[in-house]
């Protein structure tokens, strides 16, 4: 099945709204590759990231790298570390972004991180300077909901500020959380770090069926999603799976740029293959 086209019918729209749009239309479980900025090969940065749209992303999750990333696992700890060593910081990330933008003017990208490098440069220049370089939303791990008004520059400056919900958030607090939420939310997969393989999925899908008795927001599942099967089996009711610490160990260790995309395009294609088989069963909600 081919990705649906997007299309933005005015500047004010969004990249996620529309591509989330597209995606119900279809009938089509998004399928969103979290990858580290400037790990593993910096200078291959741009072409990693056509290659994860060739090989069937439809959103692109792109972590800024932080000395102290405390919700993520040690495949993406160390690709922090590896990338900040080689001189990856938010300038390199929103050039990256831009150049992107150059070939490609639909898919949307959100920016994974925490807030001391965003507060170190300024909310409100970050703000502006990521929005310029053509990022559409920015997922702050560190920032609750608590904390809308540290936040505020982000939608001023017309980014989505994609909000997390996790198994242990309690209704009250959730309700209000899909109420703010924008683009699309974030539902973390079980209380923990990134990359571990304890994923419950009738548990997951439980979540889900919570998250949409509050409101339509489509819903993205990640932290846990490690292959093709565990992949198609929630994205059989979510409306996106989002794939990170699986995807960064694999990309671990690419000799060169040719090396780096094929080992991105190996990765995802049997991950989006499943997606395929799963699309439309079980679904409900935001995603029927």
């Amino acid at each position: 099945m081919s990705r649906p086209e997007l299309t933005i019918t005015s500047p004010g729209q969004r990249r996620i709204e529309a591509r989330f749009a597209a995606l119900k239309a279809a009938r089509r479980t998004g399928l969103v590759p979290f990858i580290t900025a400037g790990d593993p090969l910096p200078q291959a940065q741009v072409a990693l990231m056509h290659a994860l749209v060739a090989a069937g992303a439809d959103l692109i999750e792109l972590g800024v790298p932080f000395s102290d990333p405390m919700a993520d696992g040690p495949v993406i700890q160390h690709a922090s570390e590896r990338a900040i060593a080689r001189g990856t910081g938010l300038d390199e990330v929103f050039g990256w972004v831009r150049e992107f933008r150059r070939k490609d003017a639909t898919t949307p990208v959100v920016l994974m991180g925490y807030m001391n490098p965003v507060a170190i440069r300024g909310t409100a220049r970050f703000a502006a300077d990521a929005a310029d370089a053509g990022v559409d939303g920015v997922l702050l791990v560190d920032c609750p909901i608590e904390e809308t008004a540290a936040a505020a520059p982000l939608g001023e400056a017309g980014l989505a500020r994609i909000l997390l919900a996790a198994p242990t958030t309690p209704p009250e607090r959730l309700a209000r959380i899909v109420r703010a939420a924008e683009g699309f939310l974030y539902h973390v997969a079980f209380a923990g770090i990134t990359g571990a393989d304890r994923v419950r999925i009738d548990d997951v899908r439980e979540h889900v069926e919570a998250i949409r008795r509050h409101g339509d927001i489509p819903v993205a599942v990640g932290f846990g999603v490690r292959d093709a099967a565990s992949a198609a089996r929630i994205g059989a009711f979510a409306d996106a799976v989002v794939i990170g610490s699986a995807l960064v160990e694999r990309l671990v260790g690419a000799t060169d740029e040719m090396d780096l995309c094929q080992r991105a395009r190996d990765f995802l294609a049997p991950v989006r293959a499943a997606l395929e088989s799963a699309e439309g069963v079980g679904r409900s909600g935001s995603g029927s």
